[in-house]
């Protein structure tokens, strides 16, 4: 029967694993060079490329809502002229750089105000066309102008208002089902196209369209320092705008959101830069079609030349190899020779057996016994049963024997060899201190994305506390119902909104959208802004609130009375799942908000409301960006030794004041990021990371290949000695049963075989025995 298993898999698949976590040693740590810029520093220009597009994209997506909340909510009267309704719908002090209302069936203009729209090449005819969805904005300039954008929405208004003007086209009015009574108008608002917020000193950003010319440029300036004289005007190489101009081609055809490109030298630094498209991964937003994209840029001194790891890649490897040999050729010599010479022997014993001559020479030959362990025990064993089987002696008492080491110790010491080279490259070798690994650009970088976060977050709050506003507005003088229409859309259109209601001027809640209040404001406040509302509790409650204007009918006492019994104050309670996916952005580690007095109120991982920040380094960083009373403080970074929770290692951390002005200035809010510094792509990261990897791929290979020998022969052979030394000591009553076919196995089907040779034999001697006559008595009778 062919054996199945057995002892040479485990020692033939320690050899080859051993091996090749070898070549993995030479080959993983060998390759690993230090470069002048670190991939580290070039995925962070390429993150605050992404940082800067988000922020672009949600102001232009802002934007376009607002221009067609703006229509939607405006009702003309009956008698407005067309230029009395572009001011309710663009009034003074509107972002807009101008505005215009068109008939979208000519396209020529009924009213305009503020600067000339540019609307060459925009076909309105097909932009207004029936039945189409909101109108995506359009980026358009005359001549060698600044580019504008376009952002377009279809007015409903009476049909009698106004004047006509001369151009118009009255038997032209009715679109497809419109009320006779109404006609619809296209709204086209032009803006100027804001620059991108990027931050980190000596950073420049640039919002360039699919052409690559450049729209907008921004730049940073270092902390506390103003920006340089004529530091808006920088460009970029003219080799990296045409390939970053070439990818961001690539990225608006392919859907391909960002990249990065590193730039010749020149005195002495390195220029990276950082793109990315403004358009939504998804092509949904109000963006997809403008083709806009960021430019990011810094220039960064070349890190200074690293250590050379090749060598000891190479005499790593050259160790494990030697170690492997060894531990095979030591396990192949006491063994797996020696078992299968058992096994050998075992079966020639058992074919001895048979009544045939030759087959009985079998017997005659002795069984070559190793002096080591258990296989010499079994060998031992095998002898004294086939001296018994020929009747050279019969069975031997027990003898108490000294235990000596065995099988198992040689394992044993084969693992600690194994451990021996593996442990330390676990946790000695290559260590890579935080301190010195990680260069003062990165710290930077996380520094710089970190004041991005708290920009992004500032934003979404002052969009908030705008909006508010706009709905205070249209609240003042309505009915409940009314009311009731208005709060309903307001929460639909911010998703952000976790419950919007009324207070009158009591404190009462009158009227209540959304969800249940987490807890209301306790006073009615005055003005508009942004409150903490809790300072425990197992959710945090933040609302923003404005007060509702006063009607100003209030004619007679019945009207001043119902202005008196009038909502005083609109609040949005904002729901902190909207907090925790501002702060969350890729690449940034764990971020936290947190309230003025360092307690946590969102994050990007899961976390306790109001719980302290997890480490007491984190909070010491946090304390440095306090200032005086009265300023916002300044952004502060380091790289932390202590971790930012139990058995995690070094960190690059960083924290940024919320906002120095609008409705959250005065909360105290802080923003803290933590990225573990071995997840940055860093050349002594990597090393240490691919040093620890080799050494627990060995640890992992010795501990599976070892105990599965452990659990295939070592075990199976200290009970195979027992039960040999067993049978040879006279124990015929005892029935082996082999478990597995391999050797053990083979060895054991073989002693049952001579237990049973043995057994009829003493059987046999017996009988014969009991039948030889009694000798008769001594004493005869007399003579």
């Amino acid at each position: 029967m062919p054996l199945l298993g057995g002892v040479r898999p485990p020692i033939a698949a320690l050899l080859c694993m051993l091996l090749t976590v070898a070549a993995f040693t030479a080959l993983g740590l060998g390759t690993v060079h230090e470069q002048d810029v670190p991939q580290a520093v070039r995925d962070a220009e390429r993150q605050i490329a992404e940082d800067a597009a988000d922020t672009v994209g949600a102001s232009i997506n802002a934007r376009a809502t607002a221009v067609r909340r703006s229509a939607a909510s405006v009702t003309p009267a009956g008698g407005s002229t067309p230029a009395a309704i572009l001011r309710s719908l663009v009034p003074t002090g509107h972002p807009g750089q101008g505005g215009v209302l068109l008939d979208p069936r000519t396209g020529r203009s009924v009213a305009a105000s503020g600067e000339t729209v540019p609307l060459t090449g925009v076909d309105t005819a097909t932009l207004a066309r029936p039945g189409t969805a909101n109108i995506p904005p359009r980026l358009a300039s005359s001549g060698n102008a600044e580019p504008r954008l376009l952002l377009f929405t279809r007015v409903t208004v009476p049909a009698s208002g106004g004047k006509k003007d001369e151009n118009h086209d009255q038997a032209g009015d009715l679109v497809g089902d419109q009320d006779p009574d109404e006609r619809e108008l296209l709204l086209v608002v032009s803006e100027k196209v804001a620059a991108p917020a990027v931050y980190g000193g000596g950073r420049t950003g640039q919002l360039v369209d699919r052409n690559g010319r450049v729209i907008a440029t921004a730049t940073a300036a270092a902390a506390g320092a103003a920006p340089a004289p004529g530091a808006e005007h920088r460009t970029l190489p003219a080799a990296a705008v045409n390939a970053v101009n070439a990818a961001v081609n690539a990225a608006v055809n392919t859907g391909d959101a960002s990249g990065s490109v590193l730039g010749d030298g020149h005195d002495g630094l390195r220029r990276v830069t950082g793109w990315a498209s403004v358009a939504a991964v998804d092509g949904k937003d109000d963006t997809s079609g403008l083709g806009l994209a960021i430019l990011t840029a810094r220039d960064v001194a070349p890190a200074k030349e690293g250590a050379d790891h090749t060598w000891f890649a190479v005499m790593a490897a050259g160790a494990l190899v030697v170690i492997a040999v060894l531990v095979t050729a030591v396990l192949w010599s006491t063994m797996q020779r020696p078992l299968l010479r058992l096994h050998l022997s075992a079966a020639r014993l058992a074919r001895g057996l048979s009544d045939r001559a030759e087959a009985r020479q079998e017997l005659a030959r002795p069984v070559p016994v190793v002096a080591f362990g258990e296989l010499g025990r079994v060998g031992r064993a095998l002898e004294s049963i086939r001296r018994q089987l020929i009747g050279e002696t019969g069975p031997e008492p027990a003898q108490p024997v000294r235990r000596r080491p065995g099988v198992r110790a040689l394992v044993l010491v084969c693992a600690l060899v194994i451990a021996v080279w593996g442990l330390p490259l676990l946790f000695l070798l290559n260590r890579a201190p935080a301190g010195k690994a990680v260069p003062a650009v990165a710290v930077a970088d996380q520094q710089a994305r970190t004041e991005a976060a708290a920009d992004r977050v500032r934003r979404s709050l002052d969009r908030a506390s705008t909006d508010l506003a706009a709905v205070a507005s249209a609240l003042s003088g309505t009915t409940p119902e009314r009311a009731t229409e208005v709060l309903r859309r307001e929460r639909a259109d911010h998703p952000m909104y976790r419950s919007l209601y009324l207070l009158d001027r009591s404190g009462a809640v009158v009227l209540q959208v959304g969800k249940e209040p987490l807890r209301t404001l306790d006073d009615v406040p005055a003005g508009g802004g942004i409150s903490q509302v809790n300072t425990s509790g197992k959710i945090p409650a933040i609302a923003a609130y404005t007060q509702v204007p006063t009607a100003k009918n209030a004619k007679n006492a019945k009207a001043a009375k119902e202005a008196k019994d009038a909502p005083a104050v609109v609040v949005a309670e904002i729901g902190v799942d909207a907090l925790n996916e501002l702060v969350a952005r890729p690449g940034l580690g764990t971020v936290w908000l947190t309230d003025a007095h360092q307690r946590v109120l969102a994050a990007s991982v899961g976390f306790q409301a109001f719980q302290s920040l997890p480490s007491r380094s984190l909070t010491r960083l946090v304390a440095r960006t306090d200032a005086a009373p009265g300023s916002a403080g300044s952004p502060a970074s380091a790289v932390l030794h202590a971790g930012t929770a139990p058995g995690e290692g070094q960190s690059v951390a960083a924290a940024a004041p919320l906002a120095q002005t609008g409705p959250a200035a005065g909360l105290g809010w802080r923003v803290v990021s933590a990225e573990p510094a071995a997840a940055l792509k860093l050349a002594a990261f990597q090393v240490q990371a691919r040093t620890m990897l080799a050494g627990l791929l060995a640890l992992s290979a010795g501990v599976a290949c070892l105990g599965w020998l452990h659990i295939v022969v070592v075990r199976p052979l200290r009970t195979l000695a027992g039960c040999a030394e067993r049978l040879a000591d006279g124990d015929r009553r005892t029935v082996l049963y082999p478990v597995h076919h391999d050797e053990c196995g083979s060895v054991t089907r073989s002693l049952e075989l001579l237990r049973q040779a043995l057994a009829d034999r003493d059987r046999d001697a017996g009988a014969a025995a009991a039948a030889v006559p009694a000798p008769s008595s001594p004493c005869g009778s007399a003579p």
